[in-house]
């Protein structure tokens, strides 16, 4: 599998130069269209193709927020499927509490209620994210495979957040 960071020629970012990422995927786009190659060998034909492909799931992956934090921790083994995340205890407790509470709800000020406190607390999870992945490019290896596994327990706090706002928006179709 390419490294779509090397693919791309970068080092490895969180934060990647977004106009760097658009500029290079045109070039690659025009260098790789299958177009130009039409009375090329097969093989040479599908060797582009290929290239052609991935340059589009590069764009895709790089440019967007999520898929390139969920990349980046793929890429370092730190995501495996079917994996059960460790999440703290109190973490999870809050997170019981907030779903006993929303399974409670009976008008539509409850709601908003937990609804404030869930958007609070991922707009906290949101901002320590940007503060790990900053200058996470200027670390050497031992100190980014520790904020690594920090940004991978805050990955996993944002995806179970994600159930209860799913949750949120079932119940709120209610009111």
């Amino acid at each position: 599998m390419i490294n779509f960071f090397e693919f791309y020629g970068i080092p490895e970012s969180f934060n990647p130069d977004t106009a760097f990422l658009k500029k290079k995927f045109y070039e690659l786009s025009k260098q790789y269209h299958p177009d130009f190659y039409a009375n090329e060998s097969e093989d040479k034909q599908q060797e582009i193709l290929e290239l052609s492909t991935i340059n589009n799931k590069a764009h895709q992956t790089l440019t967007d927020p999520a898929k390139r934090l969920e990349y980046i921790l793929r890429q370092h083994e730190l995501l495996v499927d079917g994996a059960k995340p460790q999440l703290p205890a109190d973490f999870l407790m809050e997170m019981m509490d907030i779903n006993e509470r929303l399974m409670e709800v009976d008008d539509a000020d409850q709601l908003a209620s937990i609804n404030n406190e869930v958007m609070a607390i991922d707009d906290d999870i949101t901002a320590q994210l940007k503060i790990l992945t900053r200058d996470y490019e200027t670390l050497d290896d031992t100190a980014k495979e520790s904020r690594l596994n920090e940004i991978l327990d805050l990955y996993y706090r944002q995806k179970y957040l994600l159930r209860i706002k799913e949750s949120l928006n079932t119940f709120a179709a209610r009111f």
